[in-house]
């Protein structure tokens, strides 16, 4: 699984419906939305894309799209590990509408998704493996009754037994397909449905977003830095002929 998403919308009704609709918008109202999202930010236009390419863009980029009766921010920004946390400013956005957000991230396994309904959390969910349950508000919804119910097992990997059994009943990621193809309409990864929309159908417009201190981006290094202090050197491993599996060094190659 490669999936990773940092998604946040604000609609008057079904986003699918908004989505699968999407033609190109004004520059100036998509800059006026991030800028709106991103209050004493420095925002300049960068390279545009589509939702199926950038539903999670690099650093200090925003893509952005007003569409009719929905607006849509893919923003790393904006996605937190606990969605309930959303800025106030976001937060009031959503009186008389929806807000949905979605980020995944294939990496660490993780996901959350959240949903207002005119101003008030409904369903909030954020977890992953190593962090365990970060958030869990309202009732779950259809889409995720199979899942906690064990019929979506993680399989264990063969011959790393020393991991022990996966830690949900589910994984992640694949719950997050079925969350975004429930609330946003399509899925990155896996067999596409009939009903789902093309993603690269819907034009997102670019923008750098920048802390004008500076203060983020040096904050945001300084993170990266202890990250790769604490992953220490890479570790290889190959299948023996029994199945199990063994480490091995570069030296070996």
């Amino acid at each position: 699984m490669g999936a990773k998403t940092s998604l946040l919308a604000f609609t008057d009704g079904e986003l699918p419906l908004a989505l699968r609709g999407a033609t190109p918008c004004d520059p100036a109202e998509a800059e006026e939305l991030v800028r709106w999202a991103h209050p004493e930010y420095e925002v300049s236009r960068a390279g545009d894309g589509t939702l199926f390419d950038r539903p999670y863009p690099p650093d200090d980029i925003t893509y952005a799209a007003v569409l009719a009766g929905a607006e849509l921010l893919c923003d790393r920004r904006l996605v937190l590990d606990r969605p309930s946390a959303l800025p106030e400013h976001l937060h009031a956005a959503g009186a008389g509408r929806r807000i949905v957000m979605h980020g995944m991230h294939s990496v660490v396994d993780w996901l959350c998704f959240a949903v207002w309904e005119d101003g008030e959390l409904v369903r909030s969910l954020s977890l992953s493996p190593h962090g365990g349950i970060e958030e869990n508000i309202g009732e779950p919804y259809d889409f995720e009754l199979p899942f906690w119910a064990g019929e979506h097992p993680v399989e264990p990997v063969p011959g790393l037994p020393e991991r022990g059994p996966y830690p949900f009943p589910f994984h992640p990621l694949e719950l997050g397909e079925e969350a975004l193809r429930a609330l946003f309409g399509f899925a990155i990864e896996g067999q596409p449905e009939p009903d789902d929309i093309d993603a690269e159908t819907v034009p997102l417009q670019g923008f750098r977003v920048t802390d004008p201190t500076g203060r983020e981006q040096a904050e945001r290094e300084a993170g990266y830095q202890r990250a790769r202090q604490r992953m220490g050197p890479p570790r290889l491993f190959r299948m023996r002929p029994d199945g199990t599996m063994e480490a091995f060094s570069f030296d070996a190659l």
